[in-house]
């Protein structure tokens, strides 16, 4: 009896451990996207966003792009920063080859006086963004999407005039040194997209800023 009322204890103890370390996990910095947003293989639905010059852009304006490299992102997140020279390089790169990158803030301004739309265009000046950076103003292109942090990427490819969703997660794994890179994740899906082959990593984690 003895020996049963411990082995129930330790078990009682293991899942109570494992479901802590799922929570910490879930409320750190590294996430997927949510349960309610696409899954690879997903059909994207469009939108229609105003952008930072003030006129509202929507995937369909792009009659002749192969796909898009959504990249959600903000002005004040250290993390988005960090990416920046980055999301740039991405669109100069793939942009005459078909895949652009659309680039959304997803937070509130309202939270943070930072990620205001006005914020927005001078950061995109001062940056020499070569992209649309539109606001999800009333906060509901996110959620469709599963967007968790900000930067957080869907690599969306056309097939049969459907968006299909191809890549979710980070830019690559070293948010703090370019230099010290070693995966570069969306580069490496793109490229095999245009390849014509399948992405062979479909998923990884994306680190950065809760989106508010």
């Amino acid at each position: 009896m003895k020996t049963l009322k411990i082995l129930t204890i330790a078990a009682i103890i293991i899942a109570a451990s494992a479901f802590a370390v799922n929570n910490v996990f879930e409320g750190g910095e590294a996430s997927n996207s949510s349960e309610n947003g696409y899954d690879i293989g997903d059909v994207a639905t469009d939108f229609k966003l105003k952008n930072i010059d003030g006129k509202q852009v929507s995937l369909s304006d792009y009659s002749t792009a192969q796909g898009f490299i959504v990249v959600f992102t903000t002005n004040h997140c250290p993390y988005a920063k960090a990416y920046e020279n980055r999301i740039v390089a991405l669109d100069k790169k793939y942009k005459t080859k078909g895949y652009p990158v659309i680039a959304i803030n997803p937070n509130n301004p309202d939270k943070n006086e930072q990620d205001s739309f006005e914020n927005m265009q001078i950061r995109a000046k001062q940056k020499g963004f070569t992209f649309p950076y539109l606001l999800d103003e009333r906060q509901k292109i996110y959620p469709q999407y599963g967007a968790t942090k900000t930067p957080h990427v869907y690599i969306l490819e056309k097939e049969n005039n459907e968006l299909i969703v191809k890549y979710i997660g980070a830019i690559d794994d070293n948010y703090q040194d370019v230099n010290a890179v070693e995966e570069k994740f969306v580069e490496n899906a793109v490229d095999e997209l245009l390849a014509g082959e399948e992405v062979s990593v479909k998923t990884t984690k994306a680190i950065g800023c809760s989106i508010k």
